[in-house]
Order: C-alpha cells, then structure tokens, then sequence
C-alpha cells in the first residue's frame, strides 16, 4: 500500500520557506515491491528498504548517484562492515539499517535543504562578482542545451518543487558538464568573471557498475563492501560531504579519503534560490576538480583500464583511468570489461591492462566464502553518460543491465568468463560478416555501402540481445562451459544466416545482374548476389566453426572452407566494448 508523509519540516516566514529537511521530508522517488510509486524521506527509505525494489529517478543517472548517497549514509552511520563476516550478520538481519536513524538524527541540521549556513550539499552566500541568479536549466539534465524542444519542460524550467530540487542537487555533483562557467566571489581561480573548464562531475567519467538486488535492502548491502577488501583502500579519515566542513566559494585541492568520499564529492558550488513555493533559480560554479587517474583503489563502481599514454606522460606506471561505457553498444557486448584483470596474465608483468568494478569483485568473493548461493545471478545495472562538445553538453545516457551467474567472477574457475567472453566475440564476427554481405551486395548494383551495412550490424545485434542474455542467464546450469558456448554457436549460425538469407531475398534483380567488382588484393570479380552469398557463407563458417564443413575441429573451432571468401573483411571487433577508449580521453587537471 503506498504511503504518503504530510509535509512537517517545512517553516514558511514572511513568503519564504527557511527549512527543507531531507530526513523527514519526501523526496526520493522509489517503486515499491507491489509496482506503485513513492516519494520517501531518508528516514523512510531506510526504514522501509526492505519493501522497496528500487530507488527511480527522472534519469537512470539519478538513480546511480541517489544509490551512491544511500551507500555513503550506510557505510557512515554502520561505520563499516569491517569484514565479510559483519557483512553477513547484516545481510540475515532484517532490521540492519536500524542504527541509520539515530545518525540521521545527528546529522539532521546539514540535511536541510534551505539551511541559512550550512545548505544540503550547497555554499551559503554563494554569488557572482554581478549577483546573477541563473535558470534551473542548469541543473536540471533533461533539458537539451540547444534542443529545448525535445524535452516535456520545454524551453525553460521555471521552477521545482524542494523535492525535485534536492534530486538535482545530488545530481548536479555526480554528473554536472564541463565548459567555462561564470566565477563565485572568493573564488581564486577566477579570471576575467570566469573559471575555465575542471571537467564533469566525478561520476560524469565512470562507466556507471553497481549491483540490484531483488530489493532496495539487498541492492544497499550488495554493494556495501567491506574494509578488509584486498582490492580497495580503507581510511579512518574517510568521511560524506556533510560531515566536513561546509565548502566555501573555491577548493582546497585536497585529495579524496575513500569511497564515502567519492560517492558525494563536491565538484560544483551551488545555490538554490527559492521561495515558499519552491525553487525558482540557481547560482552554480566550479568545486573541488579530481584527477580519474588511479583512483581504482578508492571507487569500486567503475571498470579501469591502463593507459599507456598517460603513463608516458607521467613518467609513472602503472596508470589506470575509468573505463567508460560506449553508448552504442549493449552491456553483454562490453562484458569482458565487467570481467577482466583475472583472466589475463598483464601487461610486462605489471598487472592487467584492465580492472572489472570492485563491486562486481566483492560479491564474487561473497560467493566464494560461502556467504551467498554459488548459483547466485547477478543482476550489474550499467549506467553512464557521454558528453559531447568538450564535455559541455549531454549527448546521451547510457542505461543497462545485464543478469549473469556470479560463476562468471570466480578467480578459482576462469573458464566460464572465458566462454562467455568468448561467445559475445562470435557475436561480434558473425554480425561483421552480416555487415560485410550487406555492403556486397550494395557494391553489385553500384550504391552507397555504409548505410546498408551499418543497419545489417544494427540488426543482428538487435536479433541477438535477447538471445545472449538468456545463455549468459542458463550457464549457471551449465556443467561444461565450453558446451554451452557451443550450443551459442549454433544459434548464432542460425540467426545470423536467416538474416543473410532475408538481405539476399530482397537485393533486388540488379544486385543478381551484378557488375565489375575489384578486390582489395586486384582481382576483378563478377560480383552478383550469387557470389556475395557464397561469401557470405565462408566468412560465417570461418567465424563461428561449421559442424557440417569438413576440417572443422569441434566446439569453438574454426572450420576449413575451400570457397572463395572473398576480399579481406574489417580488421576483428574490439570485444571489450571500448572502441571509443584507444585514445585517452582528457584527464580532469
């Protein structure tokens, strides 16, 4: 049954509210177990963590960084777990989150929203050298910069309520854009009324990983990860934005402490301006710029991947930076990120070229020490951005989820990642082959080929989303990983050459005419649907192994074929999903 709070917490006095507390005040948008929607305090969510399935937001962004606080509050007020073994006694305690409302009682005064001195997640005073108060556009991500009309709130937001408006704080932090912004009074950085660009918020350059659980409970705990981690950093001095000190106008330059730290970084100053009916503008600038380099033992939410060109330019190695998702494809298409390092012997003996998110490490090591089921699936949410125009605008979100058998991270047992992994690369090449038909079969009657063969790829991911996510799914019953991927094969074969046979159906009578073709070798070809269908034919059992060729060596061979393949294809797909990182991206000063 959805439960509704009255509002207690706000004051209102001579037209202007003067209090918005976040502990007692709804504002967080959840699902309940039963399929209806809420808006929560903090005190509710926790209370009630365990009837929830997931905290919602406007953009899937808002759900990662709400997460991240959840987790921040969780960690901070259980002042751990210190160990696996305190993780368990959380984990079979339904009431765990019980000591997290006598630390929100404490904390209660830098949880309000329109505090006069110490504002949630905001710097009283804050101004411009001119007093400017700026549009709500500049914090609320939903709208366009330049297409305004592409957004419900077009063109302008004009005002939110406190609710919305302490979303978007905790949003603006995580994933606000980079660009020259109007300075703040007292800000030594400034020049000329402005600061140049310091780069996104923090989690603008992740490649967003965190773990769902069937609950809001489970998803908290899932990724609560314990301090005697190996993999990861632990300080005493580790603290939330609302137990430092209040920000003022500039930074200190100071270094993160952990993940309490990094999961409510301040990387923006903000001010909201409001009345008693809620907000109607904003002052926002610069806060505290982070390095991403070599932060993979503090922020477990993220893949790494070693950067050979920074470590030139350091003079320093390893270096690792967060591996960002690539909006275009899928999150099973990327999952040798999600479970890399332990299966790859390193680069010159100095360790992997990459790091899969520590989260996705402690619960594999849950899983080891008994703690959850070895067939336990886990559900990775994926969540990103991509920033277009020297990062100064949003160009998309990324927002995905990938269910897979927590086998998959066992460091004891690398066969199965190994399968999987391989069996999203046999995607990949039977999709390019598909490709490759395509543009053949534009190159017989003479058209543009791009086009035909980026909608072929486009389709034969599209008929094999599904598919893969099931196998991955069923390999928790899998007794023998390299059968498995075996029978993936041959529905790839299957798929893949249906689609083949649709694309040379339709090619028309000109493309079965054909014309002069030369290769990239200098043969000179009749090339006809005829011939691009033998070619076709080839490269797929070249690919993927053909059980019915002779010479073909059995379960993830690759068969001999004695036809004419045709020219040389396109240099092999990158399986990792990180064809968008061969150059590093810039690294925030």
């Amino acid at each position: 049954m959805t439960q509704t709070t009255e509002p207690t917490g706000v004051d209102v006095g001579g037209g202007e509210a003067s209090s918005f507390d976040l502990t007692s005040q709804p504002w967080i948008r959840v699902l309940r177990r039963d399929g209806s929607q809420d808006e929560l305090s903090l005190d509710q969510v926790f209370a009630q963590a365990d009837d929830l399935r997931c905290v919602v937001g406007e953009l899937a962004t808002h759900e990662f960084s709400l997460v991240r606080l959840l987790l921040a509050v969780a960690h901070d007020a259980l002042d751990g777990p210190d160990d696996v073994e305190d993780w368990a006694d959380l984990w079979e305690d339904r009431d765990c989150f019980a000591p997290v409302q006598a630390y929100l009682e404490e904390q209660r005064e830098r949880f309000d929203l329109l505090h006069p001195v110490t504002p949630f997640m905001q710097t009283a005073g804050l101004r411009t050298a001119k007093g400017e108060v700026f549009s709500l556009n500049r914090i609320v991500a939903d709208v366009p910069a330049g297409e305004p009309f592409f957004s419900a709130r077009m063109p302008n937001v004009k005002r939110l309520s406190f609710a919305e408006a302490a979303r978007w704080i905790v949003h603006v932090h995580a994933y606000d854009t980079s660009g020259i912004k109007t300075g703040m009074v007292g800000d030594d950085r400034v020049k000329g009324g402005k600061v140049y660009p310091l780069g996104t918020g923090w989690a603008g350059g992740l490649g967003g990983v965190f773990v769902e659980g069937d609950t809001l409970r489970e998803t908290l705990l899932l990724n609560l990860v314990a301090a005697d981690t190996e993999e990861l950093d632990f300080s005493a001095a580790d603290r939330p934005a609302w137990r430092r000190e209040p920000c003022g106008p500039g930074s200190d330059g100071r270094v993160a402490t952990g993940m309490r730290d990094l999961y409510t970084w301040q990387s923006r100053r903000v001010l909201l301006h409001h009345d008693a009916d809620g907000v109607h503008g904003v002052v926002l600038g610069y806060g505290d710029p982070l390095p991403s380099r070599n932060l993979h033992r503090s922020e477990p939410m993220t893949a790494w991947r070693r950067s050979p060109a920074q470590e030139k330019k350091l003079g320093q190695s390893p270096v690792f930076l967060p591996l960002e998702h690539d909006p275009g494809r899928s999150a099973w298409r990327g999952i040798a990120a999600l479970l890399a390092d332990r299966l790859e012997e390193g680069g010159g003996g100095e360790g992997p070229s990459r790091l899969r998110p520590r989260a996705l490490e402690w619960v594999a090591r849950l899983v080891t020490e008994g703690h959850l089921p070895r067939r336990f699936l886990v559900r990775a949410r994926v969540v990103g951005v991509r920033y277009g125009t020297q990062q100064s605008v949003v160009d998309e979100v990324v927002d995905d989820r990938l269910v897979m058998p927590v086998v998959l991270l066992h460091g004891q047992d690398p066969a199965y990642a190994a399968q999987a992994i391989a069996a999203a690369e046999d995607a990949d090449r039977a999709v390019r082959v598909l490709g490759d038909l395509a543009a053949d079969l534009a190159r017989a009657t003479g058209s543009e080929q791009e086009g035909p063969k980026a909608a072929a790829r486009a389709e034969g991911f599209d008929a094999l989303d599904h598919r893969y996510r099931g196998w991955l799914s069923d390999m928790v019953e899998a007794p023998d990983p390299f059968e498995h991927r075996y029978t993936w094969q041959r529905q790839v074969r299957e798929v893949v050459g249906r689609l083949g046979d649709r694309l040379i159906a339709v090619a028309g009578d000109a493309a079965w005419e054909g014309r002069l073709h030369t290769d990239n070798k200098g043969g000179v070809h009749w090339l006809n649907a005829g011939l691009a269908d033998v070619w076709f034919r080839g490269r797929l059992a070249k690919a993927l192994g053909d059980p019915d060729a002779p010479g073909c060596p059995g379960p993830g061979g690759k068969a001999t074929v004695s036809v004419d393949d045709g020219p040389p294809g396109p240099e092999p797909a990158d399986p990792t999903g990180t064809e968008h990182a061969a150059t590093d991206p810039e690294v925030h000063p």
